[in-house]
């Protein structure tokens, strides 16, 4: 099986990064890890990307004029690297319309809430102030306008009585390192097919009755 070459851009610490990394050892993932990218020269997943044996790249925004050039220099490397899938994972740069369209439904995204709710940043705090019962992460395929795109998986997760953001962001990101790997091998593996903003409906044998109450009946 030829697996697809993926590059990870990150800005922090990594723990997203390394769970795809680490469902990428397994020889029948469809996608190979081969290029991480961070744009903070500080960022911690980089000697964890080195330690696990992948190439690695700074590409520092604050060396670029305009967002254009930096998001020119992040595709030449991808390329470079011959790279056919791009994850973001945990990339705090906002992205160029042009480098979106170049990377068309081959760019994935994880967010740290149920979308189309809680778009941008402390979006555990949000939920909390909103008093939702669920709150979750999502992983779609990125389109020009922020945290949008056609969804490929979502995890939720209870709101429990006592949350703060930190607790509630801990149990969240448990789940997004479930979700990421598994959404990165569907779309290497062309198990959902994408026609324009849609995504081909998964092969799924859920039980129709199944939900989710929150607080429990």
């Amino acid at each position: 099986m030829a697996r697809i070459k993926t590059a990870i851009f990150i800005s922090g610490g990594g723990s997203n990064m390394a769970s795809l990394i680490e469902a990428a050892k397994a020889p029948d993932y469809p996608a190979d890890i081969v290029l991480v990218v961070a744009n903070n020269p500080d960022a911690g997943g980089i000697a964890k990307a080195q330690a696990a044996g992948i190439t690695t790249q700074i590409i520092d925004h604050r060396d670029h004029n305009n967002r254009e050039s930096f998001d020119a220099a992040l595709t030449k490397a991808a390329i470079a690297a011959e790279c056919e899938l791009i994850c973001l994972a945990g990339f705090m740069r906002l992205l160029t319309d042009g480098f979106i369209k170049h990377w068309h439904n081959r760019l994935l995204n994880i967010h740290p809430a149920l979308l189309p709710s809680f778009k941008g940043l402390n979006t555990h705090a949000r939920a909390l102030d909103a008093g939702v019962k669920f709150h979750g992460c999502t992983v779609h395929l990125v389109r020009t306008e922020m945290d949008t795109g056609p969804i490929l998986i979502q995890a939720a997760v209870p709101v429990l009585a006592n949350d703060t953001p930190e607790s509630l962001a801990a149990r969240v990101l448990t789940q997004e390192h479930l979700i990421y790997p598994r959404a990165l091998a569907w779309v290497a593996g062309s198990t959902i097919p994408v026609t324009d903003d849609s995504l081909a409906t998964l092969n799924q044998q859920a039980k129709s009755e199944l939900c989710l109450i929150n607080p429990p009946l």
